[in-house]
């Protein structure tokens, strides 16, 4: 017997590497006379996340990347970016990815203004937040519009408006860049979602009573650790979207039980869609100043990322979207160092207001 779990596949599509180990990606050449950013690791206290049922510490490491002149010019302030990780690594392998800070430094060595970059580590015990809010995992979405925005305006020289605050993030962080985005537009002014996972609640994984039986079986963190990539996908999923406090050890209900495919389960994985939701937020998206979207054309989320560029056309939401060559992991340092930071650089407001 086959038991289909569309989201499965939703995460998985495109993901050039399922393990979770780290990522060779391409990076681009060196800019010529790139002066040197500063790199801080710091915790940052969530009330957000605190006391979920899962064990997740509410305590979050976060590296933030201070521009070249921010040492230099005492009283200056600057917009700041949130970058998201994706699906299975935290917020320290993806900047390995990016090859940051050699892309921050070129991006800004190549005309951008001088920005503040925050990564978020949003990884839990079954690999990934989703960016979402439960009892079971805590609420990373509030973590991220509130609470790390909140450490960062208190503990650095920002421009603490919405209007010099991105929001940017890749795959899973693609994913919490949309839902996130379309309903904090007074915490966020641009928007940038660079391969975003899990945007519909489409069929197509196919997952047999074996792995339904694995899946039902896991009752430690170091069960769900040794689940290959796609089951613990559906962990993380279940986790942010279907948390049940009633069924301990891990306090969430997965969409096959019993060998029985559980409809009001995956209604809740489909409500978490951003494009189920994303008619209910067009008043919030036209709000952004700016909003972007980009994909590999050898990436399999390709099709969703064009359907949410296309219902933002349909309200007339100014957009750009772009298909790149590469696939979902291969050019995305390239992307962030002559795109990402660009894009922000040209739509964040870098002066206080009068």
């Amino acid at each position: 017997m086959k038991i289909l779990l569309g989201w499965g596949a939703a995460l998985l599509l495109g993901v050039a590497n399922p393990a979770g180990a780290q990522v060779t990606t391409n990076a681009p050449p060196p800019v010529a006379g790139a002066l040197p950013v500063t790199i801080e690791r710091i915790k940052v206290h969530s009330p957000a996340i605190l006391g979920n049922l899962e064990g997740e510490s509410a305590d979050r490491d976060v590296i933030v990347v201070l521009p070249p002149s921010y040492a230099k010019n005492p009283r200056r302030r600057y917009p700041v970016v949130y970058a998201l990780h994706g699906y299975s690594i935290g917020a320290g392998q993806w900047t390995k990815e990016i090859h940051v800070p050699q892309t921050v430094e070129g991006g800004f060595a190549k005309g951008a203004k001088d920005m503040i970059l925050v990564f978020p580590d949003s990884k839990t015990i079954h690999n990934g937040s989703m960016y979402s809010g439960s009892a079971t995992t805590g609420d990373f979405e509030t973590f991220v519009a509130r609470d790390l925005v909140g450490y960062i305006d208190a503990h650095y020289r920002t421009l603490a408006v919405r209007e010099s605050r991105g929001l940017a993030g890749h795959s899973m962080g693609g994913y919490g860049t949309s839902r996130i985005g379309m309903k904090h537009p007074d915490v966020f002014g641009a928007l940038y979602m660079m391969s975003p996972c899990c945007l519909s609640a489409r069929s197509g994984g196919q997952f047999g009573t074996e792995a339904a039986a694995a899946l039902a079986a896991v009752r430690t963190p170091e069960d769900s650790a040794k689940l290959p990539f796609a089951l613990r996908a559906q962990l993380a999923s279940a986790a942010a979207w279907s948390p049940n406090p009633k069924n301990p050890p891990l306090y969430l209900d997965l969409p096959v039980k019993d060998g029985a495919v559980q409809p009001e389960v995956l209604a809740k994985w489909a409500a978490n869609a951003p494009l189920s939701f994303v008619d209910q937020y067009i008043g919030n998206l036209r709000q952004y100043r700016a909003i972007a979207i980009d994909v590999g054309d050898r990436d399999g989320l390709q099709v969703d990322a064009e359907k949410l560029h296309k219902v933002l056309d349909s309200y007339g939401i100014a957009n750009d979207f772009e298909i790149y060559p590469g696939d979902h992991t291969s050019n995305v340092a390239l992307r962030f160092q002559d795109h990402v930071i660009p894009f922000f650089s040209q739509h964040l407001m870098f002066e206080k207001r009068r």
